[in-house]
């Protein structure tokens, strides 16, 4: 196994069925930018390099002369052509379960891609965190989003809400593709990628739920899982224990105990991983800060208050040193891109 995140064959299947039915690029093209054949791809079990799925869907892009193609395949709900992921997905008992199972095995589909999930009030937030910047690639999250949302509301309900979706690149240049498939508002630029939808959807049973269907499909699926290796587990822990403590950020006795370890352990296990607690929590802090900026839910003492600031004060100095800009101005920005990209 190489030591590289890869995908899960099923998504570069389908973008690269997509490009050789309709006439954008043979298959000889496609395996010279996968450096695999198209029998490889076929495996169920097959894994691909994300820089090399990565290229393919800048290739598409050209070939395609389609910059929203991500969000167009997303929304393309093809049973046959779905993971194995999904099919777990949507045979779970309730939408609690289908998320849990969503986030447990995402890491199948693309390993430098991380999820989170926190409780805001009466709204669950789902989170996709990208720790190489250099693997963020625009197309395959359009895609990842939109099938998610798509095919909820086809296996689920055809009216599922999605309250607010912010995208940690700039707007791309198609806002009104976004705003058509997820109807709701949507901030760019926000730091990270996340969803938000009503809380009180997690008790509703799946429609099509077939527990024998779910059961042979876990087992093959955890078969897979265990082939994967960790990659920085330990500093993803420690990101989820700081997540969940917001607004007061936990010191690092804390979360190594609860990590059942000491603070030397801790300490060395994340220098292991090119890591510090310090920047991990520095880190938290700050993606969570340019997202509630940036969609303008709340005020900027709230938000202060929610990132755990004795004063907005503290913030303002706190957010410039990140952004090089005051918050107010940050989000000023940010309102009048949106009310530009509308107008025109």
């Amino acid at each position: 196994m190489t030591d590289s995140p890869t995908v899960s064959a099923s998504g570069t299947l389908a973008l690269t069925h997509y490009l050789t039915s309709r006439g954008f690029a043979t298959q000889d093209h496609i395996d010279g930018i996968l450096g695999i054949s198209s029998e490889e791809l076929e495996d169920p079990d097959c894994r691909v390099a994300v820089h090399s799925h990565n290229q393919l869907w800048q290739e598409a892009l050209l070939l395609t002369g389609d910059p929203a193609l991500g969000l167009r395949l997303g929304e393309i709900v093809d049973p046959d052509r779905m993971g194995l992921m999904s099919h777990i997905v949507f045979n779970s008992d309730t939408i609690e379960h289908a998320l849990e199972e969503y986030m447990r095995l995402h890491r199948l589909v693309n390993e430098a891609v991380h999820l989170y999930q926190t409780r805001e009030g009466d709204r669950i937030r789902v989170t996709w965190h990208v720790p190489d910047p250099a693997l963020y690639c625009i197309p395959d999250m359009d895609r990842t989003l939109s099938a998610a949302v798509t095919r909820a509301r086809h296996f689920i309900h055809p009216r599922l809400a999605i309250e607010q979706l912010s995208l940690a690149h700039e707007d791309p240049g198609y806002r009104a593709h976004y705003e058509r498939i997820f109807q709701c508002p949507v901030t760019f630029g926000a730091g990270e990628t996340s969803l938000c939808f009503p809380a009180r959807y997690l008790d509703s049973p799946l429609p099509h739920r077939n527990p024998y269907v779910h059961s042979a499909l876990t087992t093959h699926v955890n078969r897979l899982l265990r082939q994967l290796r960790p990659r920085k587990t330990v500093s993803e822990r420690v990101r989820r224990i700081i997540q969940k403590h917001l607004p007061r950020t936990p010191d690092v006795d804390r979360v190594a105990s609860a990590m059942h370890m000491s603070r030397q352990t801790l300490y060395r296990k994340l220098k292991k991983e090119g890591e510090s607690f310090q920047n991990l929590a520095e880190t938290v802090r700050r993606e969570r800060a340019l997202q509630y900026v940036a969609e303008g839910e709340y005020g900027l003492t709230e938000v202060a208050f929610l990132l755990g600031f004795s004063e907005l004060s503290a913030f303002s100095r706190a957010f410039k040193r990140w952004t090089g800009e005051s918050p107010g101005h940050y989000r000023t920005r940010h309102r009048e891109t949106q009310t530009s990209t509308i107008a025109d």
